[in-house]
């Protein structure tokens, strides 16, 4: 009642190529070599796969549910392979990271090229997940260290806030309100706002934070991330509230950002599994991230001064 690594070996292979001729060249095998041991697996398992339509094969959606855990198989005989491979010619190793997409604009990228120019050896592999996606990297070890806005508690892993990131308020150069170095909630609600999904986390820590204090703003334009945000400030087409790393950014030339009242935060955190200690290199990168957010914490205080006259 089991596969075997050749079985699920081929069974991907037929469903990226969606035919048992694709199947074949990828694997470097005969057609009817793949035809036997594709149905030997269904046999073994007592499951239909694919059913055969007009010459052509179709996944069934028991083989769709399969594929899914197949491809985290995969990806972890991929790990095995790459460790491999590092030890044979005696590399450094491979450091695998997660990142929410907006931290993987700016901040991550420059911590990855600092990171590079002192430990050149070492493989670097990012990926960019949403929230359920980044937590699940982490925990089946696709990613060592992955870095999100949020961190949502959970018994198997360990967070670390590196970065408090504030919320700040972006609006036109030209805006009347430029001129203010503190601006208050309650007339951030009267402006024009470009908002963000109630089921992102950024949407739901702003509709908090005006619900705290009474409001209700309605979005006039509604986006998903926060650097979409900006370019629609940039170009004039309302105010929006932000994040300071988003705010860092070397974009946005007609923006100007400043401090709101009452304070309100989206904290930048590192999680790793508890049951996998951190490696030296993710331990040595969590140092240039930390340097890289210092860093930008200047930008963001130079880019809050007011604008007067």
């Amino acid at each position: 009642m089991q596969m075997n690594l050749r079985q699920i070996e081929v069974f991907r292979a037929v469903m990226l190529s969606n035919s048992i001729v694709g199947a074949a060249n990828m694997l470097h095998v005969s057609q009817p070599a793949i035809s036997r041991l594709l149905a030997h697996t269904e046999r073994r398992l007592g499951l239909q796969l694919f059913e055969r339509i007009k010459g052509r094969l179709h996944p069934t959606p028991d083989a769709q549910k399969l594929f899914t855990q197949v491809q985290v198989v995969y990806e972890g005989v991929q790990l095995v392979n790459e460790m491999a491979e590092d030890l044979v010619e005696n590399r450094e190793g491979t450091l695998r990271l997660a990142g929410a997409p907006s931290l993987c604009h700016e901040m991550v990228p420059k911590a990855i090229a600092a990171f590079c120019r002192s430990y050149p050896d070492v493989r670097i592999v990012l990926q960019t997940l949403s929230p359920p996606k980044l937590l699940d990297a982490v925990l089946t070890q696709q990613a060592e260290l992955g870095l999100a806005f949020f961190s949502e508690p959970h018994s198997a892993v360990n967070s670390s806030v590196i970065y408090p990131n504030h919320i700040v308020l972006a609006l036109p150069q030209t805006h009347p309100l430029a001129a203010e170095k503190l601006v208050d909630l309650s007339a951030i609600a009267d402006l024009p706002l470009i908002g963000f999904r109630s089921d992102i986390p950024i949407g739901q820590l702003i509709r908090r934070s005006f619900m705290a204090e009474g409001l209700a703003p309605r979005a006039k334009i509604e986006v998903q991330q926060l650097h979409v945000a900006c370019a629609l400030v940039q170009e004039g087409a309302g105010a929006a509230l932000v994040d300071e790393i988003t705010a860092a950014g070397t974009l946005w030339s007609n923006v100007a950002f400043r401090q709101i009242k009452p304070t309100v935060t989206a904290p930048v955190s590192a999680i790793h599994a508890n049951f996998a200690p951190l490696s030296r290199m993710a331990k040595l990168f969590l140092a240039s991230l930390k340097q890289v957010t210092s860093e930008m914490n200047s930008e963001v205080k130079r880019s809050m001064k007011p604008s007067r006259g």
